[in-house]
């Protein structure tokens, strides 16, 4: 997409719409614009990916320090609230850096309601892209938000996590 048309009320109208999209899908942390019949590069990201990194990183910090296997954690607070969140908004990514290093982790989708599976991912990403205000920036990212930019990468280039999934189970 060229620059001079993010700007337009068409395009401005359909991120405002895909952010409204994501903020009514409890389970949804990103979205991509052929989600919603749109052809075209953008996704979103909410901040609460950041957020999950962050209780994940308190949770295994707590763990280590009390000596518990992960499953026996038992923290005596909701970690956080859900709250409206942020979106990031990502323009015509392009991929600059892939760590070669990669994990398996459990992924769903929108797209794919009820279904997960183990996807394996690299853990660090790096996209450069544009903002919903046509300004480009670089955005690195490892862990649960790696992954989630990953997936909505793929829904750019028409694949679904259940194309690279290792058995798709029923929630």
């Amino acid at each position: 997409m060229r620059t001079d048309k993010i700007q337009t009320p068409e395009i401005q109208q359909l991120i405002s719409d895909m952010k409204k999209t994501l903020q009514s899908a409890p389970d949804g942390v990103g979205l991509a614009a052929p989600q919603v019949g749109a052809p075209l590069k953008i996704f979103i990201v909410s901040e609460e990916a950041e957020e999950i990194d962050r209780v994940g990183k308190e949770t295994q910090n707590k763990n280590f320090e009390t000596n518990k296997p992960e499953e026996e954690a038992t923290p005596k607070e909701k970690p956080y609230a859900k709250r409206d969140w942020k979106y990031y908004v990502f323009i015509n990514p392009i991929v600059k850096k892939l760590s070669r290093r990669k994990k398996e982790g459990a992924e769903g989708c929108l797209s794919v309601p009820g279904k997960y599976g183990l996807v394996s991912r690299h853990q660090q990403i790096t996209v450069e892209a544009l903002n919903e205000k046509g300004e480009k920036f670089t955005r690195g990212a490892a862990n649960f938000f790696a992954r989630v930019m990953q997936h909505e990468l793929d829904h750019l280039e028409g694949v679904l996590f259940i194309d690279k999934v290792k058995d798709i189970l029923k929630k």
